[in-house]
């Protein structure tokens, strides 16, 4: 099956028709998954300013980030449930849309990001060196920023999309303009209407 299509059945699933035939469900959804996105944020900035020396200096890197980041991968799996709901009451539109697009390359960007720091500065034989430092080393810190910077860009697209999707359907084909085989049988409309036989003088 190709993609459109499996993004029209995602729409036409009886949990898609649900939702969206629902006065409530889908804003109770869509609140759900804004909330779990801002605790997701929060706790990542506190998590990187400690990383930049600019908040809980005093503690430990890894304690602090080990009691956030439990917090952090709830709320994101509350956010990714929520937002796969809203995605399928209407699947063609948000997989067109540009804002949905560069979200999702964010959150990819974001994911990597998390793995160069977990490579690097975050690795357990490195943390050792600086756990209870005011800062992390340089490669720390630079993801740290980009880690903000990507957030940052996740929520603002985010925000995008509710703008520029709100109201909007799928566009089907085109049905077809008239029928080639009835354009072969018929008279041209410009043509005269024949007229009875006139005989030869």
């Amino acid at each position: 099956m190709e993609i459109s299509g499996w993004l029209k059945s995602l729409e036409d699933s009886g949990l898609a028709n649900s939702l969206r035939s629902s006065l409530y469900f889908f804003p109770f959804l869509e609140s759900v998954h804004v909330m779990a996105l801002a605790v997701v944020f929060g706790t990542i900035v506190v998590v990187d300013l400690r990383v930049h020396g600019l908040a809980s200096r005093q503690r430990p890197f890894t304690r602090m980030s080990s009691e956030l980041l439990r917090m952090t991968w709830g709320a994101f799996a509350v956010s990714v449930l929520t937002g796969a709901l809203m995605f399928t009451t209407n699947a063609r539109v948000y997989a067109h849309n540009t804002a949905f697009q560069v979200k999702m390359v964010l959150l990819l960007c974001a994911g990597l990001n998390m793995a160069a720091f977990h490579l690097t500065a975050g690795k357990a034989k490195n943390v050792a060196h600086w756990d209870t430092a005011p800062a992390a080393p340089g490669i720390g810190r630079l993801t740290a920023a980009l880690s903000i910077a990507l957030w940052v860009g996740i929520i603002f697209t985010g925000r995008v999309i509710g703008f520029t999707t709100t109201g909007a359907q799928a566009k089907e084909a085109p049905a077809p303009v008239g029928d080639f085989d009835q354009f072969l049988n018929s008279t041209p409309s410009s043509a005269p209407p024949a007229g009875p036989p006139v005989a030869n003088p």
